[in-house]
Formats: C-alpha cells, structure tokens, sequence
C-alpha cells in the first residue's frame, strides 16, 4: 500500500516539515530535553503526520546530511581502533548468532501471530537497514508499506528509549560533547571531510555499496584518519544537521498512516520491539559479564537500532565508537548479504 499522494507541490510540503521541525527543536531547548535537534524534529513531525498534515522529507538533503556521520565515524576509526579490532573479535562473534535468533523469532511471530504473509513476516524480521529491508521486501513481493512502517517503528522506539536507558540504567549524561565548533577547526580538515563525504558518497553508490552515504564517507575518511591527515570529527554544527535531518526522516516516515495501519502493523512493530529488547539485553549481559564490552558499548553495540542513529548516541554518550560501529556493520553486513540467501531456504518450509 503506497502513500496517499497529497496535492500539495513538494516545496510546500518541504517548508511546513521544516517549520514543524525547527519548532521541535525550540520547545526541546526552552524546556531542556535531550538531544533537542534530534528528538525536536522527530517529534515534531510524527505529531504533524499523525494530524494528517501533508509533510515530506528532504530527499538528496536528507540523505547528504547522513554522509556527516559517516565522516563523524570514519574520523574515529584511528591506528589505534585497528590494533584493538582482534580483542573485538569475541564480541563481534555474537552477532551472527544474535541475528539467527531474531530471525527464528521474528518470522513465527510476522506471519503466524500478526497475520502477515511470509515475505514480509520475513524482512520485516531481519534487522537491517530500514531503506534495504524495504527494498528486499518489496522485490520479493511483500507488503511495501507495512515493511516501511514495522521497521520506522523499529528505529522510533529504540531511538526513543535507549537514551532512557542509557541515562537511567547505566548512569550515562548524554552531555558528551558532539564535535568541536567549526571556528576551532583546521580549515583544509574540513575541507579534506567534505571531499571524503562526496566522494565517498556518491563513488559508493557508483560500485553499488549498501548504506552509501554513511559507509563510502566512513571508508575515504577512516583512510584520511589512518594517515594522519585529520584528526578530529566533523564540526559540531554539522553533526547537529544531521541529528536534525534524521529526527526528520524518523517523523515523515508516519505520513499518510491510517488507524488501522496503527492498530495492524505500528502494534505489531512496537510488539516485536519488546522481544528484540530481550534479545537485545540477553547478548549484551553475556558481552558484558563475559568482560567482552563494558556495559554502556554493550548495550549499544547490540540495540537494534539504525545505524545512524545508534552512531549518534555514541558520540553523545561518549562511548567507544569504534566499538559500537564495528558490530554495528557486521550486523548490518550480515543481514543485507545474508537476508535474501536465507529467505530463499527458509520460506519454503515455512507454511
């Protein structure tokens, strides 16, 4: 099912989402909320889509602000981080075997609890990247539209309460700062980011990469990082851009929504939320007792959450980041590579 199409033209639809976006972030900062350019706009425009309000999302902007995190991770990726990547290798273990069992979760409880057929039960299982589920989905003929908002509801929550657990469960402020004003920075630095941002982006997309506005910035600038050519993460004014644009992309992705599109398909996405957290919790308390991660990485490590999302409360954490992206990729890599092979095996059997 395809969203409504609205009469409006998209620049207008565009304006009143960045309206409704800027007014997220001002009530955030008048009242003193976490993360004001992240969860302003996101809540901000889900309340807007839920009103019915004929909002959109900023197209190539949007994806282009995401090229800022990838740069944000590539510039962590340091000599260092490379010499630890053998102690990583008994924590990334896990996630192979993390996602084997959210798949044999998930797939009984898509298609023989909520109803759906089994391609969609299937890749609306798999936690991978949204945009990518979406698009396995819908070319092995499942259902576009609930796959698009299980997996929108799957990013919403855990975006909405792993900074709660982060704050209350492990005593984390969420204060860390995000990057360096750009004022502070070396001029030809951020230059050498924004060439890395385009030319990882677009030459990703070029050969085909998944996720290639995040993953072909990181690799440009992690080689840039790892000859000493820069040294820091991007400006903080750019990282709060992209927290903005995300926060966007998370909201808009509600348009259109019907109630019984809530009660069918948002339920049954909030639902399985609660059974990845367990999932989720079991993996990272053996992480953690086993001394793989401390806690705060563990926890992060292996929430199910979007890349860039979980990239973001890292940084703000002050988390190792180079931690949390590495399994993060594994998991990601595992399910785009691996999703369609196994469907292929499984479905049959399943009836």
């Amino acid at each position: 099912m395809a969203k409504p199409a609205s009469p409006l033209p998209p620049w207008r639809r565009r304006a009143e989402t960045a309206v409704a976006a800027a007014a997220g972030v001002a009530v955030f900062l008048a009242f003193g909320l976490p993360l004001p350019f992240l969860f302003g706009p996101l809540f901000a425009c889900l309340v807007a889509a839920l009103a019915r309000r004929p909002l959109m999302g900023f197209g190539p902007v949007g994806v282009a602000a995401r090229t800022i995190l990838g740069v944000a991770v590539g510039a962590s990726i340091t000599p260092e981080v490379v010499s630890r990547l053998p102690q990583m290798a008994a924590s990334v273990a896990f996630v192979p075997l993390y996602i084997a069992a959210i798949g044999l979760v998930g797939l009984p409880f898509f298609h023989r609890v909520c109803g759906f057929d089994r391609v969609t039960a299937w890749y609306a299982a798999m936690p991978g990247g949204l945009q990518d589920m979406v698009i396995f989905g819908t070319e092995a003929g499942g259902d576009v539209r609930a796959l698009s908002l299980i997996h929108a509801t799957r990013v919403l929550v855990i975006v909405t309460v792993a900074p709660a657990i982060l704050t209350w469960g492990f005593g984390a402020t969420l204060a860390n700062p995000v990057g360096a004003p750009a004022a502070s920075l070396p001029v030809h630095e951020m230059g050498l980011m924004a060439l890395a941002a385009l030319i990882g982006w677009k030459g990703g997309e070029r050969i085909g990469l998944f996720g290639a506005s995040i993953l072909g910035p990181m690799i440009v600038t992690a080689a840039l990082s790892l000859t000493g050519l820069i040294h820091a993460r991007p400006p903080a004014e750019a990282i709060l851009f992209a927290q903005y644009m995300i926060g966007v992309a998370i909201g808009v992705g509600y348009v259109g929504v019907t109630m019984g599109e809530i009660r069918r398909v948002v339920l049954a996405g909030m639902a399985f939320v609660v059974i990845l957290a367990a999932l989720a919790a079991a993996v990272t308390e053996a992480v953690v007792a086993l001394g793989l991660a401390r806690p705060v990485e563990g926890f992060l490590a292996f929430a199910p959450g979007g890349q860039a999302e979980m990239t973001v409360l890292a940084i703000v954490s002050g988390a190792d980041l180079g931690f949390v992206i590495v399994h993060h990729l594994t998991r990601i890599s595992l399910v785009i590579i691996g999703a369609p092979l196994a469907a292929r095996l499984i479905l049959g059997r399943v009836r």
